[in-house]
């Protein structure tokens, strides 16, 4: 199975956002992962739909705009508009996630659900006949460079079952303390995309450290 990798900008050196991005794309990143944070659903605030619209010009690669806020209904237009090719939302945020989700679609955009560590899988179980992409945080949301939690390989692992009884083309991402070192652990359990900050810009070799990673997962083309 391809692995396919997600570095997150949030780990970037926005001094130079656009030579960052453009030098994962060519070392073989296969998603480009925008946290957007607002300082009240999370501790930290990042960026909003004027730098993804610079991001969307500096790559071809799918952007996942991974939205850590309040009110995300508010926003899902905007960051359409500005390139996002899947929009994440928490279902800690929203009262009526079915509609959430028919939002993004009706943007023709596909539609990802992300699940904090202490939120459990059931609250996704209902809308898994309507999204694209399961995301799993294995650490608490709001800061780059987190250990990851180890309880949750399990989850990763129960995730995995649960999307394969619904017997649908759904991606199940990992986000949190990901490093090459447990990369292998996390695909075991059934993760299908990696999303890694840290381990990748700050790493200073951005090929080297995804073909480590694809070598330890099964996932490396030569």
């Amino acid at each position: 199975m391809h692995i396919r990798l997600a570095p997150s900008i949030l780990s970037a050196d926005f001094s130079r956002l656009e030579q960052e991005i453009k030098a994962v794309e060519a070392a073989g990143a296969d998603v480009i992962h925008v946290d957007v944070m607002d300082g009240h659903f999370v501790p930290n605030l990042t960026i909003g739909p004027v730098v993804v619209k610079a991001v969307r010009k500096a790559t071809s690669l799918p952007l996942d705009i991974h939205l850590m806020i309040e009110h995300p209904d508010f926003f899902v237009n905007a960051f359409a508009d500005a390139g996002g090719d899947i929009i994440t939302v928490h279902v800690e945020t929203g009262y009526h996630l079915f509609r959430t989700i028919d939002l993004i679609k009706s943007c023709g955009k596909k539609a990802g659900v992300a699940l904090n560590p202490a939120t459990p899988l059931a609250a996704a179980s209902e809308v898994l006949t309507e999204i694209d992409l399961l995301l799993i945080m294995t650490v608490n949301p709001g800061f780059g460079g987190q250990a990851y939690i180890p309880s949750m390989t399990a989850k990763i692992a129960q995730a995995r079952r649960m999307l394969d009884a619904a017997a649908r083309p759904i991606e199940l991402a990992v986000d949190g303390g990901v490093k090459a070192d447990n990369s292998r652990t996390v695909t075991n359990a059934g993760a299908t995309m990696l999303v890694m900050g840290t381990e990748i810009f700050h790493s200073g070799d951005y090929r080297g450290k995804m073909e480590d990673v694809r070598r330890r997962v099964g996932s490396w083309t030569p």
